[in-house]
């Protein structure tokens, strides 16, 4: 894709979305209030999508790390 067709493809994006969620039909005030919900929902999904995946990327390597442990700890442990 040439870069100067990149503006001209995302106004037509654009142009989808409105025709998608009929919003060409709304007026200014709506369209501001629809755009506001719509971006604050993203960024919560967004944020709440990281915090969650932090969270279990971090416990899936714990677990990882204490499956591939050093064989001494793991015999002690088994011997305890």
């Amino acid at each position: 894709m040439e870069l100067k067709s990149t503006p001209r493809y995302l106004y037509w994006l654009f142009c989808q979305f409105e025709l998608i969620t009929c919003s060409y039909l709304m007026e200014p005030w709506e369209k501001v209030l629809f755009y506001s919900f719509n971006l604050a929902l993203l960024g919560l999904l967004l944020y709440t999508a990281y915090v969650c995946l932090a969270f279990h990327a971090s416990s899936a390597f714990q677990l990882l790390g204490s499956f591939l442990g050093s064989p001494r700890e793991n015999a002690l442990a088994v011997v305890k």
